[in-house]
């Protein structure tokens, strides 16, 4: 049923005249539908090519990809071959089912989210074994090799928007301006110039450049700043806060203010910056900061060019930003986005696009389909919908799938 769906959008036409065939030794290798297969793989489960080797004994599997398993070698030689242009068609796939069921948002909501985040994969080898697998900043496993991708999301839709795989020394700052203009460039084209569009970055957002050319782009970004001593002291020095929240007994446990301060940078670049402060008594996640010797509040402060909104909304704004931590663990988990197939380092991006191309298609198919297991993870949808037991038989007529009847589907379709 999802090949089904997947062949209605066009995706198996669509990755036939975006990537074509070659030839070779006399026979012609159809690259699309290699990745047409490789899709089919993700979505059971399998995170490397080497799982090709467990499914060609399913005899499904092996008729939807064309009656035969083709050899891993030749796998890995037309991963190796993808280069820039590729894959940039591939990304402009993925973007596209991303910001497909963003569309279908747009009656119902006047704002969009996007989040970006990285994430780092640690690569179990050698320096140098793996193209781009440097050593960087890894808070789990310390001197070890790795990928440092950027991913963006919409939060309204939880799909994938943007990707880019890059070695593990790679930093997240001004470098990134030209990469994030264009997510932002692409969503607007899709939700248009009259809605509200938030970007929001976790601390790495505190980059004078960034938060320019988000504001240029007509957007809002909403990012944590870095906590130097002049920033703190101006919070801790602020005279007058608003009480947002109290106890049972009426004690303020939340309160906000708008802070007065402005860095050099921010006044060099002629950039309007609002910091938005909260110190609470019940804050029991995240990192906590001590300012004040007298009472027992906790601090944290963020950074906006959103003149308008209240500072309490800025602040829970900024926190429903979590959903892309879950999103991450998911494509790791579920998707597995840190596992490798290759020392190539187009290859391993081109994995990594599939991989997110394939929850994108899935998550479509989800909402389209099954619109009430939207809260659903990846795991528990691949259990309920797609490894699905049954019995292929062969007749005179053609084959026939035989599978168990599933009502409870049946309810969840509405």
């Amino acid at each position: 049923m999802f090949g089904v769906f997947l062949r209605g959008l066009g995706i198996d036409h669509e990755l036939r005249e975006a990537f074509g065939s070659r030839k070779g030794s006399g026979a012609v290798y159809p690259m699309g539908t290699q990745l047409r297969m490789l899709l089919d793989m993700f979505v059971v489960g399998e995170h490397r090519v080497f799982g090709l080797e467990s499914l060609a004994a399913d005899a499904l599997f092996v008729r939807l990809a064309g009656g035969i398993i083709p050899s891993l070698d030749t796998v890995y030689r037309d991963l190796a071959r993808f280069d820039k242009a590729m894959i940039a068609r591939l990304e402009r796939m993925m973007v596209e089912q991303g910001l497909a069921d963003v569309r279908g948002t747009l009656k119902s909501t006047k704002e969009v989210h996007l989040d970006i985040d990285t994430t780092v994969n640690p690569l179990f080898c050698e320096v140098g074994a793996i193209e781009g697998a440097e050593i960087g900043p890894n808070a789990k496993y310390r001197g070890r090799p790795s990928y440092h991708p950027v991913l963006a999301r919409i939060a309204e839709t939880d799909t994938c928007v943007g990707a880019l795989l890059r070695p593990g020394d790679t930093s997240f700052g001004a470098a990134e301006v030209p990469l994030i203009e264009a997510w932002i460039d692409r969503v607007r084209g899709v939700i248009g110039p009259e809605r509200l569009m938030y970007v929001r970055i976790d601390a790495a957002g505190d980059c004078t450049e960034i938060m320019s050319a988000i504001h240029a782009k007509g957007s809002f970004y909403v990012t944590k700043p870095r906590l130097t001593p002049d920033l703190c002291g101006a919070i801790a020095t602020h005279p007058t806060w608003r009480t947002v929240e109290r106890d049972a007994d009426g004690r303020p446990i939340r309160q906000v203010a708008t802070i007065e301060f402005r860095r050099d940078e921010w006044k060099k670049h002629d950039l309007a910056v609002r910091i938005v402060a909260v110190r609470s008594r019940d804050r029991d996640s995240g990192r906590r900061v001590y300012l004040w010797d007298d009472n027992d509040y906790t601090a944290q402060a963020f950074l906006t060019n959103d003149t308008y909104s209240d500072e309490d909304d800025i602040a829970y704004r900024y926190d429903r930003r979590a959903g892309i931590e879950p999103l991450i663990a998911e494509f790791k988990s579920a998707w597995g986005i840190g596992k490798v197939s290759s020392a190539n380092f187009e290859a391993n991006h081109a994995t990594l696009l599939l991989k997110l191309l394939t929850h994108n298609l899935l998550r479509r198919y989800v909402n389209k389909h099954l619109p009430k297991l939207r809260a659903w993870r990846a795991p528990w949808i691949r259990r309920a919908v797609i490894l699905v037991p049954g019995r292929m038989a062969r007749s005179g007529r053609g084959p026939t799938i035989y599978m168990p009847p599933r009502p409870m589907l049946e309810d969840m379709r509405n």
